[in-house]
């Protein structure tokens, strides 16, 4: 019995000094630092001094091909992947015309299921056939969720040729 109630002043004794060394303020060069490692060096850890950042990139969707007939969006999307949170991707494409009778829009599809089915049913339409030209359509992701594209022309058949891509933005760390 006198062994069990040595142990536990032991242990009472020790954790807490233990912590206490971990705790404490240790002098690094000419400044005092407060050292909350209790104990454990975590000064290679690549998640230390990770902080959010508000700068973005602007992605041209496609690529120098920019939003056209043809193209895979989804493989475009998945080599030019991570988007991040503020990132602006710009839609260019060209308006109706004689030469172009064949016309891009822009689509945000609500979920998965209507992306994969390029069901546009529920739809919103984001870029008319006009707002392709010059500079193009730009759309910020500024929010933390999947945002699902697709050319909404030919009821459908631009989508399920291929023009859609899904982008979920992340946060961006340094």
């Amino acid at each position: 019995m006198a062994f069990k109630h040595k142990t536990s002043f032991l242990l009472l004794v020790w954790i807490p000094s233990v912590l206490a060394m971990g705790m404490s303020k240790s002098t690094d060069s000419h400044k005092s630092v407060q050292n909350w490692s209790f104990g454990f060096n975590y000064t290679n850890s690549p998640s230390r001094h990770r902080h959010p950042t508000q700068s973005s990139r602007r992605i041209i969707v496609g690529g120098t091909d920019n939003w056209r007939f043809g193209a895979n969006y989804t493989e475009w999307a998945r080599k030019t992947a991570p988007f991040f949170f503020n990132d602006t991707l710009v839609f260019k494409f060209d308006p109706p015309s004689e030469n172009n009778t064949h016309p891009h829009s822009v689509y945000l599809l609500p979920n998965l299921w209507s992306f994969l089915r390029c069901d546009l049913r529920w739809a919103k339409q984001v870029a008319k056939t006009t707002a392709g030209g010059g500079e193009g359509f730009e759309f910020v992701l500024n929010k933390w969720k999947p945002y699902y594209f697709a050319c909404g022309e030919s009821n459908g058949f631009h989508c399920q040729s291929g023009m859609k891509f899904f982008a979920m933005p992340m946060f961006r760390w340094y």
